[in-house]
């Protein structure tokens, strides 16, 4: 079994909170992980799967039922499927507060699910659980290639052919348009327009988000894109990542990007099932690109955002981390191992009033190409980067 490293978090959240919310994609993990945790406390576990209709029933009166059991820890998986749960277990918590209570597992953003913020506000911490990162991969000794050309799904990892991951990918997208989307939000949606929009969303990947394109390829409003979109975000598949605007001097693009969080599943809907194909496919950078900037998001502390930053004369930072309005870190990603950069990222830097800025490529070693430009390897760079953010 692959190592998480989330155990430490979801501890410090069962510390402090009388419930913690461990989020992430469905099949990422998250049952395994609570169950794993909650064994090593040592103290009687109550698992409720809300997929289940006999652990539904039991929650008809989830007052009685919860307080029968107010001494053990109690997991709830799939809490979203009964989002007022999230009301009920308020008078719950507050009747008797006591922290480390009860793990919830949801497969959909707390911002998709009405009502969660106001119900538990003060009462809850949430841990994301995101796909394997390339530190716990390289851990538990998988490869940096395996991972990008498989993505971080435990499941999809553990096949020792490439061939029987890439199928495990297909299944699981097709679960996931066909029955999940519908269970996860509580809405009908189109399975063959969901299956367009994401096939759409794979060949832009890494580009800037323009809905009305879209729309008119679809042959539907904008208003439903965005919203296909929102419920992509909220399931954790896709990752949208803001422009960095904030210097009012310069004309600079606003709109997001978009990109697959999940390397594998992007691979999967463009049918690349090997490293030959991939490095082949038109897609090989961006999907570089994607992979990079979400191995170094699920290592940002508290109060780091990322974002890109474009500028109307085309002059672009594939990724800016910026703490307050202080921009702190300017990354450009190359698949080059021997890169060039172009005027454009000094540019960047001149408006964004930084130094220098760091070149990640896949296995080069780190070295100066000049004063303002450093090449260094995606391993390193996430050793180097807790430091990069003091």
């Amino acid at each position: 079994m692959i190592k998480r490293i989330y155990q430490k978090q979801i501890e410090a959240s069962f510390k402090a909170f009388p419930a913690v919310a461990l989020l992430g994609p469905r099949q990422i993990g998250k049952s395994t992980l609570a169950k794993l945790f909650t064994n090593q406390k040592k103290k009687n576990i109550l698992y409720l799967d809300l997929e289940k209709a006999s652990d539904r029933k039991k929650l008809e009166d989830a007052h009685h039922f919860l307080m029968l059991h107010k001494d053990d820890v109690v997991i709830i998986d799939e809490i979203q499927i009964m989002p007022h749960l999230f009301s009920d277990l308020r008078p719950i918590i507050d009747e008797y507060r006591k922290n480390g209570r009860f793990l919830l597992l949801g497969s959909a953003s707390p911002a998709l699910v009405r009502g969660v913020s106001e119900s538990l506000a003060g009462r809850v911490g949430y841990v994301e659980l995101p796909s394997i990162t390339l530190n716990e991969a390289l851990v538990s000794n998988i490869t940096q290639d395996k991972l990008w050309l498989n993505g971080g799904f435990p499941a999809s990892l553990q096949f020792k052919r490439n061939a029987d991951s890439f199928i495990w990918r297909q299944q699981l997208i097709r679960s996931f348009i066909e029955r999940d989307l519908r269970m996860l939000f509580n809405i009908e949606l189109n399975p063959k327009i969901a299956d367009n929009f994401w096939q759409m969303l794979a060949h832009i990947n890494g580009n800037v988000w323009n809905a009305s394109t879209i729309a008119t390829s679809l042959g539907v409003s904008s208003p439903t894109v965005k919203r296909y979109l929102e419920f992509l975000e909220g399931a954790f598949m896709i990752r949208v990542l803001d422009a960095w605007y904030i210097n009012a001097e310069k004309r600079i693009t606003k709109a997001p990007k978009v990109y697959f969080r999940d390397s594998g599943l992007l691979h999967a809907y463009l049918n690349i099932d090997s490293m030959n194909h991939l490095h082949g496919h038109p897609v090989v950078g961006s999907s570089w690109e994607g992979f990079v900037i979400e191995q170094i998001i699920q290592q940002l502390p508290y109060g780091i955002k990322p974002y890109f930053y474009r500028t109307s004369q085309g002059a672009e930072l594939d990724l800016l981390l910026v703490k307050g309005i202080t921009p702190k870190v300017a990354i450009e990603i190359k698949l080059n191992n021997t890169p060039s950069v172009s005027r454009g990222f000094y540019e960047c830097l001149s408006d964004l009033k930084l130094k220098s800025g760091f070149v990640i490529t896949p296995k080069s070693d780190r070295y100066a190409l000049n004063t303002e430009a450093t090449v260094i390897n995606i391993v390193d760079f996430l050793k180097k980067l807790p430091s990069l953010l003091k």
